[in-house]
């Protein structure tokens, strides 16, 4: 998916390096007229690397990139010289960076650590020199080996957010809202559906320092894990967050039946996405009194603790921040 500079799927063509092939040189000297095999090893091709980055949050870097060889290695030579080695190209990306064979569609490795290197293609050997191959039978062997070929393929990047604490509603929910009140990130908020069309992240400044990290993901509708609304566009972004807090607005005509669509969407995704912790913010409750906040907590649904909150009105904002802090933790 792609809105702006926000880019989360992106496929790219890689190729590492061959290997240098080994030299088949001879020893000629003026004064040795049958010296013995000298030929140096080919060196390594160069290797494409990916390379785990906390400064990026967006594969947008490489929308207009999308091809990457490496160099090959140098050829052996003379005097059992070994060939230089190919440059390795090293692609940054973000973390959260799942990375997938085109074909096969099968998961290669994920990029979770800033600063984590995975050799998506390893450069071809280099060959060995004839004087690998002298022996007390073959003083002279005229043969060398070639390096080992390069490695091609084609991939596809996706970007799974890493986040502390992942907004899970309808449209409309107060997602963004409450992101924009508690963090200083600045989504794009309006009244009407899908305002949200790419993930945002902001930073939740706590107590005594502390912070943690919560990520706005555009709402889900009843189907999304059959790729109605946006899908499995955004749906993949929840799989990496530590705790999910659900928001369902108080003028709902059924809270217990949002939150059961909610869940059974994530559920059918991937059903491990309910074993994270989760809680239930009941979101612009500043249209009711007090009275009709009690009549309320009796519709909540069971099993799952419920705050009350409302981000315009900045209320129960603090005690939202200390219970996701403990769930966190």
């Amino acid at each position: 998916m792609t809105e702006g500079n926000f880019v989360d799927y992106i496929k790219v063509y890689a190729k590492s390096g061959k290997g240098g092939k080994g030299s088949t040189h001879l020893r000629r000297e003026k004064f040795v007229a049958k010296g013995g095999p000298d030929g140096g090893d080919g060196g390594r091709g160069g290797h494409v690397i990916l390379k785990g980055d906390k400064q990026l949050w967006t594969l947008y870097h490489l929308k207009f990139n999308q091809r990457f060889t490496a160099e090959h290695g140098g050829d052996g030579g003379r005097q059992q010289s070994t060939g230089h080695d190919g440059q390795d190209i090293i692609v940054p990306v973000p973390l959260g960076t799942v990375v997938y064979d085109l074909e096969s569609n099968e998961v290669i490795f994920e990029i979770t650590q800033d600063g984590e290197e995975r050799i998506l293609l390893e450069g071809g050997k280099g060959g060995k020199g004839n004087s690998f191959f002298k022996t007390s039978t073959n003083q002279t062997p005229r043969f060398a080996q070639p390096g080992m070929p390069s490695i091609e393929g084609d991939f596809r990047l996706e970007l799974k957010i890493l986040a502390d604490v992942g907004l899970v509603g309808f449209p409309n929910a107060g997602k963004s809202t409450l992101l924009s009140v508690i963090t200083k990130a600045k989504p794009k908020i309006a009244d009407y559906p899908f305002t949200t069309l790419k993930p945002n992240l902001g930073i939740v400044p706590y107590r005594e320092f502390r912070s943690f990290v919560m990520a706005d993901i555009p709402g889900i509708i009843e189907g999304a894990s059959e790729g109605k609304g946006l899908g499995h566009y955004f749906l993949r972004h929840i799989e990496r967050n530590s705790v999910l807090l659900f928001m369902i607005p108080v003028d709902s005509a059924d809270i217990k039946k949002e939150y059961k669509i909610l869940s059974n969407e994530l559920k059918k995704y991937n059903p491990e996405m309910l074993d994270k912790a989760r809680m239930l913010a009941i979101t612009k409750i500043d249209m009711l009194d007090d009275e009709l906040i009690k009549q309320l907590k009796k519709e909540v649904p069971k099993g799952i603790e419920v705050v009350y909150i409302s981000s315009v009105a900045q209320q129960g904002l603090e005690v939202l921040k200390d219970k996701l802090w403990d769930l966190l933790q």
